[in-house]
């Protein structure tokens, strides 16, 4: 055993070795393409960002000019560029390196497009651009040529550099607006087959689930930017410290984390990961196994070195990790379509990251000590697991598609047998399956091993009550394992194994092509190949990560863990072997016990409570729209002058705002009071008026007084165009009136004259009071004495000239292009009435 040892720890040995030394040659190498001073990397960090957005411009217009060779073949290139160029990075940032780099967008607000290259990020652009390129692989072979393909490939360019601004984001306001963007262009993806209600359904709930969850956590970026004064990662963990007693600093935790649970399906806002399901396999291989659902990951494992000393923060990540593990785990055994299933599996995988996350969190308790360093192990387990879990869990959404593709059916009851007829499907399967399971010698026993450790460590720990609570811990994870490995085994053994119901299926089963085949079998030989080496990963990506989760403690302490896959009889190996004998016990007698689930009627699910509440908001949206929306100007007026009523008038009686003294104006003539009473009876008279014609000419005797006033006043200008206005109002009703419905017909009741007159006159008065408070309440000098300089400011002697062709030319501007266009829309709905009607003409 010791000779074997030996032989195995040179074998690393040489093998790190020779990544190292094939990583400092790639560096040599890339830097022939850099500027040797560093600059051009800097910028290059954005462009990371940027690539992917330009590459979905250019998809929509390459189609045409491509239509020979697949489109797949070209945006492919995108993610292998953006992955070589992120491996460059791998030494640098083993070393402790980090590049950053700001282009100001809004610096009066401290909003500056910054990207920032560590080691957390360069584990999450790693994952996304290597997966990336192997589901475009994947898809190349899976979608028909008859699909809209520039379409899918600019939404996946769109999701790809939304994620990568996600990760590489240093001012988290830039953050939120790639998150939201992510949301978005999933929408798009999941919807892609369109014509599915299913689909549709699934992209809306996603939307609305994860949109949602988006603006309580940009409510709490903007309570850190509050508290802080900054919006930058690494402003706000250098000076949070200074903040725990903040009252903000407890709601903006709970906001933000809100956000991460709902993009990272956690319980109970995991509902929508299944619904997205219908997505094409390539979508759910990429979006919700290894990258979307990732950023809520990301974001908790961002804003640990802020929250995470806070006890609060340990028990919300870690318990909801946990029920969420559970939850899907448990959920996962009773689907029966086989892509449910792997939607509930991630649900759970990502509630065991999760919950790592959140004991990892328990480090920063009470500032640095030995015991906090067996803390960030768990924390460690999570990057690792984050890492195995993109390679497993991407292979078997794979899968699925090709068992689809091939036969027609996901449906686990008519499948079976088709590991002679798709051996190789079937070896993918099982090895993605094992290492989901936890089982040696795949990745995913390591992590799983790590989990277990971290759930018996965390359970010691005197911190956050656990010598009361902390029991707990273990178990649950112990029973959400059991039923993960039940799960698996209902992958391989019912989909692969037993007897073949060919008639079931809708074609006879066959292997795949080649080309679907590339993507899953380089994931397969990465589980094995972590196996046997993990420390690869460990040593030159988890602990710069891990650097950077716990910046206080990497000058301090050795953040690192030797990953081994024997560690003797330990009760981590004494869970993982109850596991496999339990859970091999429950998937023998599956058909016994399955009936529990009958116990869980759908009806009691959270879908349900989420269809119920989507009904009501709907029937209730649809009787308030009714309400209002009567189709009767008259109303939509009357809800507007209410509405001004009551918060302007409320508002003025509120806060005191009614003062006002008169004394000083200057005196009312008898010709004012003249018109003003004879526009007031006008008024009153329209409302009760009994023919139109009365009313149009009522209306013109308000809008003439209007113009007597401006020419009282000396303002000839504006009486002149009140005048033409006037003139040209009344003569279009005038010329309208012919095709007006009968006056009768309108003529509403007294009560509603009456409340028309209440609500005109309860207008008018909150006007004349503003109007007079205003002029009480002078602030500031007047402007009217800069205008009246016009003359030697512009050289014009009429003022209102002056005022509408210089100090406001852009303003008048803007309102001749509004009626030029209002004008253009005008003569052509009138060209085409008169196109229509001649067409109606020749048709007779």
């Amino acid at each position: 055993m010791q000779s074997l040892n030996s032989c195995r720890v040179k074998i690393v040995y040489l093998f790190n070795c020779e990544i190292k030394s094939y990583l400092l040659q790639l560096d040599n190498f890339a830097k022939y393409f850099t500027i040797r001073n560093g600059g051009l990397i800097l910028v290059s960090v954005n462009l990371l960002i940027i690539i992917p957005f330009i590459a979905a411009a250019l998809i929509l217009f390459l189609q045409k000019r491509v239509s020979r060779i697949h489109i797949g073949w070209f945006v492919l290139l995108i993610p292998i560029i953006l992955f070589i160029f992120l491996v460059r990075y791998i030494p640098n940032i083993a070393n402790g390196a980090t590049y950053l780099h700001t282009i100001n967008w809004i610096p009066s607000y401290g909003i500056n497009f910054s990207s920032y290259l560590d080691g957390l990020s360069l584990i999450f652009g790693l994952i996304i651009t290597g997966i990336g390129a192997l589901v475009i692989v994947y898809s190349i072979y899976y979608l028909n040529e008859n699909e809209s393909l520039k379409h899918f490939y600019c939404y996946l360019m769109l999701f790809m550099g939304a994620m990568l601004g996600v990760i590489f984001s240093d001012n988290i306001m830039v953050l939120y607006v790639f998150w939201e963007l992510t949301s978005i262009s999933s929408f798009l993806l999941i919807a892609f087959w369109f014509q599915r209600k299913r689909s549709r359904e699934g992209a809306q709930k996603a939307l609305l689930i994860t949109v949602s969850g988006g603006f309580s956590m940009l409510a709490g970026f903007i309570m850190i930017g509050n508290i802080t004064g900054s919006f930058s990662f690494r402003e706000i963990i250098a000076i949070i410290p200074d903040f725990y007693d903040h009252t903000l600093f407890i709601p903006a935790m709970l906001l933000i984390l809100l956000g991460a649970f709902t993009k990272s399906a956690q319980f109970p806002f995991h509902i929508w990961l299944p619904s997205a399901m219908e997505a094409p396999t390539p979508v759910s291989a990429y979006l919700h196994s290894a990258t979307m659902v990732n950023a809520g990951l990301y974001l908790v494992a961002r804003f640990t070195p802020v929250f995470g000393g806070e006890g609060l923060w340990f028990w919300l990540v870690t318990v909801v990790g946990l029920v969420t593990m559970f939850w899907g785990s448990f959920t996962a055994v009773r689907q029966t379509d086989l892509k449910a299933l792997l939607a509930y599996s991630t649900i759970s995988q990502l509630g065991m990251i999760m919950s790592m996350f959140g004991m990892g969190s328990a480090a920063l308790n009470n500032g640095y000590s030995a015991d906090s360093v067996v803390y960030t192990q768990a924390t460690f387990a999570a990057l690792f697991h984050l890492i195995n879990h993109a390679t497993f869990k991407s292979a078997l959404f794979m899968v699925v598609g090709i068992i689809d593709h091939g036969v027609g059916t996901r449906d686990i009851r008519r499948l079976g047998g088709l590991a002679t007829y798709m051996p190789i499907t079937f070896t993918i399967a099982m090895i993605g399956s094992f290492s989901m399971a936890g089982l040696p010698p795949f990745n995913g026993f390591l992590s799983k091993e790590m989990f277990f450790t971290s759930v018996l460590n965390i359970r010691e720990a005197n911190i956050f009550s656990l010598e009361a609570w902390g029991t707990l811990l273990p178990v649950l994870a112990w029973v959400a394992s059991v039923f993960t490995f039940i799960y698996c085994m209902i992958v391989v053994f019912k989909t692969f194994l037993g007897k073949y119901q060919e008639e079931r299926l809708e074609h006879p089963a066959h292997e795949a092509p080649v080309g679907m085949l590339i993507a899953p079998i380089i994931l397969a030989v990465l589980v094995i190949a972590i196996f046997f080496f993990p420390n690869v990963l460990g040593d030159y990506l988890i602990v710069p990560a891990m650097a950077s989760i716990f910046p206080a403690f990497a000058a301090e302490a050795d953040l690192g863990v030797t990953i081994s896959a024997w560690h003797g009889f330990t009760p981590e190996l004494i869970m993982t072997i109850g596991v496999v004998v339990v859970g091999t016990l429950l998937f023998i007698s599956l058909k016994y016990w399955k009936r529990i689930y009958a116990l869980l009627p759908e009806s009691w699910s959270f879908d349900s409570l989420y269809n119920a509440v989507l009904e009501t908001v709907e029937t209730s949206s649809n009787k308030i729209t009714n309400f209002y929306m009567t189709g009767y100007l008259r109303d939509y007026l009357v809800y507007i002058y209410l509405f001004f009523i009551i918060v302007v008038g409320g508002t003025l009686i509120y806060t005191g705002a009614l003062n006002f003294d008169i004394a000083g104006n200057a005196p009312i003539d008898a010709i004012d009071w003249f018109i003003a009473i004879t526009m007031v009876v006008g008024s009153i008279a329209i409302i009760f008026a009994k023919s139109r014609l009365t009313a149009i000419l009522l209306n013109g005797v308000i809008g003439y007084g209007v113009a007597l006033f401006f020419v009282l006043l000396r303002a000839p200008d504006l009486a002149l165009t009140q005048t033409v206005v006037e003139t040209v109002t009344t003569v279009l009703f005038l010329v309208a009136y012919y095709f007006l419905p009968d006056w009768q017909k309108e003529n509403s009741s007294r009560k509603t004259k009456s409340v028309n007159l209440l609500i005109s006159v309860l207008v008018g008065a909150i006007f004349v009071v503003v109007a007079l408070a205003v002029q009480n309440e002078k602030l500031f000098e007047s402007i009217s004495g800069f205008f009246e300089n016009s003359y030697e400011l512009v050289g014009a002697k009429n003022i209102v000239n002056a005022i509408l062709s210089d100090f406001r030319g852009f303003d008048t501007m803007l309102e001749v292009v509004v009626l030029l266009i209002a004008g253009i829309g005008v003569f052509t709905l009138i060209k085409l009435k008169a196109r229509k009607g001649e067409e109606e003409l020749e048709n007779k």
